[in-house]
């Protein structure tokens, strides 16, 4: 069949979001923004400094001056302008735990007055995922917490924060992706959950963030077989059509989650994914990391043929396009109305690192002081979303912290670099969701049949059993690092 016209070529071009190699705006990027693309999604990959992408969205936006660009920069561990250090924000694990709805306001808006300032005007922020599942290895601690409600009224806080910036939200992941062990990135996960439960529980956030104003909510690629049994959410016309548009009343901009993920386009490959989504009822369409122009135009030509054989309703890619132009009109209105941004972090007492560690459950009995001691440092593999980025309080230790000695473990070898630690040291261990990790478990355990006193310290989500996680910080952001450093230098604690 004979390619797409001119024009309706725009309207798909205009709902794809992709990522790219490399740190400058490539050629074919250029070419297709030029042609319509919505716009592009940076990486950590694509970032060095805040004036080389300041020069890069100035590239885009010359290629198109409406394009959209996005990022993941959740204010904790998951972040991209951070990528290269840790982010200086504490995340929402701690900030539901703190509970102030003023300093999550205060966070949201300085991540938006940094993302405004080097051109960035898409935040796929914040994450709203009520973590009511221990075990899950992808949110934990991007959520705010375990109840609907503190979730809600900081979900709402975060949107109302960043959106005074002019930088829009996108809430995540609908219908709600806190109730699996299972990372959509790597399997399609099941939640198997009523509709009465969902908005109970799952769908409160979202809600909440609505009437606070998102202007985009992203999909998951979940399924919920007692909502919609055969299709994920994001390839789900009930559950984005029937809930979010209906009984939510969202009107704004649907985004997908990644569709090269495994949960979206592990059977089915990227172009039949991205027909899927947008019949259901997605207008824009995050495509993944380090795609090629190649990859973009069998998207076109999968979704002109869709239009063409009816499968894909012309009426939907119109309702698609007037909803992502009206969306860069209100961003457009909003960066004229909002102040001035800056790079400051928020000037909050709440949120310095020398006040985090009030906000750390701590085993009254754990003794820190003193010498002797050794940290082992537990590197798993990084959670996706979050990605290969400096965590903990390592960077920290000797520059505002205790100078130790850290030994490194990974997953490659677990035991051999442990038979080198004295048996007469005090161990302290810092992971990451360590009762999660069986391994991990079984680490600390030998090194309990060896050593005296071992103290261990969970940064992610602590499972039930406060034995491996007798500090926990909820989460490993530089900031909450440093806060740690810092505890444990006042502690007493000595090489």
């Amino acid at each position: 069949m004979s390619g797409p016209s001119t024009s309706s070529r725009q309207q798909v071009l205009r709902t794809l979001l992709p990522g790219f190699v490399g740190t400058e705006l490539p050629d074919w990027v250029k070419r297709m923004l030029r042609d319509g693309l919505g716009g592009v999604c940076l990486f950590g990959e694509n970032i060095v400094s805040p004036e080389q992408v300041r020069a890069l969205t100035d590239a885009i936006r010359a290629a198109n001056p409406d394009a959209l660009i996005a990022i993941d920069e959740e204010g904790g561990d998951v972040t991209r302008l951070y990528y290269d250090r840790g982010a200086p924000y504490p995340g929402n694990a701690v900030l539901g735990r703190l509970d102030d709805r003023e300093a999550t306001r205060a966070v949201g808006r300085a991540v938006g007055a940094e993302l405004r300032a080097v051109g960035v005007n898409l935040d796929f922020a914040p994450d709203v995922d009520i973590n009511s599942d221990p075990r899950n290895p992808v949110i934990g601690i991007r959520s705010f917490g375990t109840s609907a409600d503190l979730v809600a009224r900081h979900g709402a806080a975060w949107v109302d924060g960043l959106q005074a910036e002019g930088v829009a939200a996108s809430i995540k992941h609908f219908p709600g992706h806190g109730d699996t062990a299972q990372d959509s990135h790597l399997s399609l996960p099941t939640v198997d959950v009523s509709l009465e439960t969902l908005h109970e529980r799952e769908l409160r956030p979202f809600a909440a963030a609505i009437e606070a104003g998102a202007l985009t909510v992203m999909t998951s690629h979940i399924l919920l077989p007692q909502v919609d049994a055969e299709n994920p959410a994001t390839f789900s016309a009930r559950i984005l059509g029937g809930i979010l548009r209906g009984e939510l009343g969202f009107s704004g901009v649907v985004v997908s989650d990644a569709l090269d993920m495994v949960g979206a386009s592990g059977e089915i490959g990227i172009p039949a994914a991205a027909v899927r989504a947008l019949a259901a009822g997605c207008d824009l369409l995050c495509i993944g990391t380090k795609n090629t122009e190649a990859q973009l135009e069998q998207i076109v030509a999968a979704v002109a043929e869709a239009l063409g054989d009816g499968s894909l309703p012309v009426e939907r890619l119109a309702d698609a396009d007037e909803r992502l132009r009206r969306l860069v009109r209100v961003l457009k209105e909003t960066v004229t109305a909002a102040p001035t941004a800056s790079h400051s972090a928020p000037h909050h007492s709440s949120l310095d690192a020398s006040a985090l560690a009030s906000i750390f459950r701590i085993d009254p009995s754990v003794d820190l002081a003193g010498p002797g001691w050794v940290v082992v440092r537990v590197d798993t593999v990084a959670n996706i979303a979050v990605g290969e980025v400096p965590w903990g309080p390592f960077a920290a230790f000797g520059a505002r912290g205790p100078e130790l000695p850290i030994v490194a473990v990974t997953e490659a070898d677990w035991a051999s670099p442990i038979g080198d630690i004295p048996e007469a040291a005090s161990v302290l261990v810092v992971g990451k969701d360590n009762q999660r990790r069986a391994e991990v478990v079984r680490l600390i355990d030998s090194l309990r049949a060896r050593h005296e006193r071992v103290v261990t310290v969970d940064m992610g989500w602590p499972g039930d059993d406060p034995s491996y996680a007798q500090i926990a910080t909820f989460g490993a952001s530089a900031l909450l690092g440093e806060a740690l450093a810092q505890l444990l230098e006042t502690e007493g604690v000595r090489a």
